[in-house]
């Protein structure tokens, strides 16, 4: 799976943005796709997860602030990010695994064998 991510900027507190994941290569109702961010020094993080089944699911210090969701017909993913602050400033990066990782899995950046190139979000006033 080849994966185009794009979307990111610069955007003040409280403000939203949407990232998105083109993918390629293979259809998304047959891949696991997540969201993962990082900063300098830190590991890559979980941010969200659409399974091949349709669950979702997005990290604790993002729910009810970033919603998963897919175009079919566009073979994309989206990250739609509200009431960003400050310290989601990272670079973002989407993946993709084909079939559905179980739950235990979904959220370590190891399981996790295609990648897009990563966009920055910076929040910053």
């Amino acid at each position: 799976v080849q994966l185009q991510a794009s979307g990111g900027g610069l955007v003040q507190p409280g403000g939203s943005l949407r990232l998105s994941c083109a993918a390629s290569g293979r259809t998304l109702s047959t891949v696991t796709m997540a969201w993962f961010r990082q900063v300098p020094g830190k590991e890559r993080e979980f941010v969200a997860y659409r399974r091949s089944d349709g669950s979702t699911s997005v990290a604790d210090f993002v729910k009810g602030r970033f919603t998963i969701s897919k175009d079919n017909a566009k073979n994309t993913v989206y990250l739609q990010m509200n009431s960003l602050k400050p310290e989601d400033t990272a670079v973002y990066y989407c993946a993709a695994e084909p079939g559905q990782l179980i739950i235990s899995r979904v959220r370590d950046a190891k399981n996790f064998g295609s990648w897009g190139q990563g966009t920055q979000v910076t929040v910053s006033s």
